[in-house]
């Protein structure tokens, strides 16, 4: 493409080109939460193990409905009733109660009336024999695979896996990501400003929390100053990282130290500066064990090359299958205007179910970033859009 610059999709394929998934880790089960598995959950036991009652009530055999019975025992949860029901026979049984022997059916509470061990039948009984009865197995059996690789583990698939009698998973390990926030203008966020050329730093933290719920460990060191050798050091300091994330000085001006940074430590530049808007002077490379990815240092430049690049390296790594962003279809509410050369995300609302871009487009208006609710996205040189056309769009 004219001026160098590549599509947005080349450059997605080309970072994760050089990425795989980290090896398998074996962790217990809150430590595994939020990570990917490596290999298929399989169930070690049957669940229920046994059948079991579904209600409070009476074990019965079916054969002696519609009674009367002689009520021998009771049979509660981690309590079982340990005889064999005779004929004639019922046992008291709790919810979650494992079946007596010889019983297939439970007469619920509200349908007899007990004297003394003399049990009747009151109300219509069950509807058919095995009636309020869970099934050995009902679940899931052992050796059923429960999850495949590649599913993530969130509280339904800890509790899956602890009752299918797992106390630990194989999960993919969580991915080393360093962030580098560079410029002579930054200042730590809540710091006093020295000067009114001062700006406090917010990709850092924005960069972090965009990773939140993700395998991930992530090292911030101190922010670092426009000097070709602190970034230099830097790279050499964390090449052992997977990721090593860049915001600021990722263009070619006299202060744009991250590239010759990189070459300078020892690493290489696989690519540079992308056909989208924001985001344009994106850079690739590695170092040692490192992904290196330059963002630019306008927070929203930065947030957009992070949603579609830097998630979907981070997802790759941590051994998810689908590692994009959603691409949902909506109408235009409001005229877009024409795109040019570059693919644009354009911050816009969602206004009665339909599609509104934000007053401003600016790079470094962090307000309209917030007030989005989605990134609509226009190729490049594709024609206005007009209220009620047709519109792709990302959800933030």
């Amino acid at each position: 493409m004219a001026g160098g610059l590549i599509p947005l999709e080349e450059a997605q394929a080309r970072l994760l080109a050089l990425a795989a998934a980290k090896p398998a880790v074996t962790l217990g089960l809150l430590e595994a939460t939020g990570h990917i598995l490596a290999e298929p959950l399989v169930a070690l036991r049957s669940q229920p193990a046994a059948d079991l009652s579904a209600m409070d009530g009476y074990a019965v055999r079916a054969a002696d409905l519609p009674g009367p019975w002689t009520v021998i025992g009771e049979s509660a949860a981690g309590r079982p009733f340990l005889g064999t029901l005779a004929p004639g026979n019922a046992v008291r049984i709790s919810t979650g109660a494992i079946m007596p022997g010889g019983a297939d059916t439970v007469v619920v509470q509200e349908d007899v009336a007990i004297d003394g061990t003399g049990l009747t039948l009151t109300g219509e009984g069950p509807a058919s024999a095995g009636a309020h009865v869970r099934r050995e197995g009902h679940d899931f059996t052992a050796g059923t695979e429960l999850a495949a690789a590649g599913t993530r583990v969130d509280a339904r698939l800890l509790a899956l896996a602890a009752m299918a009698g797992h106390g630990r998973l194989v999960v993919h390990a969580p991915v080393r990501v360093t962030i580098l926030s560079t410029g002579d203008e930054l200042v730590a966020p809540g710091a006093p400003l020295p000067t009114t050329a001062h700006i406090p730093a917010s990709n850092g933290v924005m960069l972090s929390a965009l990773l939140d719920g993700l395998p991930v460990e992530i090292t911030m060191p101190p922010l670092l100053p426009d000097r070709l050798d602190r970034i230099a050091a830097a790279f050499a300091d964390h090449k052992n990282a997977d990721i090593i994330v860049t915001t600021g000085g990722a263009s070619v001006g006299d202060h744009d130290l991250i590239q010759p940074a990189l070459l300078h430590s020892g690493g290489n530049v696989d690519f540079w500066r992308i056909a989208m808007r924001p985001g344009k002077p994106v850079m690739v490379g590695t170092i040692g064990d490192a992904i290196v990815l330059g963002l630019p240092g306008n927070p929203v430049s930065s947030y957009v090359t992070a949603l579609l690049l830097l998630l979907p390296l981070v997802k790759t790594m941590s051994g998810y299958q689908q590692v994009m962003p959603h691409v949902s279809h909506g109408v235009a509410g409001a005229t877009f205007a024409a795109n040019g050369a570059r693919q644009d995300f354009v911050r816009a609302q969602m206004v009665g179910g339909a599609l509104v871009p934000v007053r401003s487009q600016d790079s470094g208006a962090l307000s309209s970033l917030t007030a989005a609710d989605v990134l609509v996205i226009r190729a490049a040189n594709q024609a206005e859009a007009a209220p009620g056309d047709r519109l792709d769009y990302i959800a933030l």
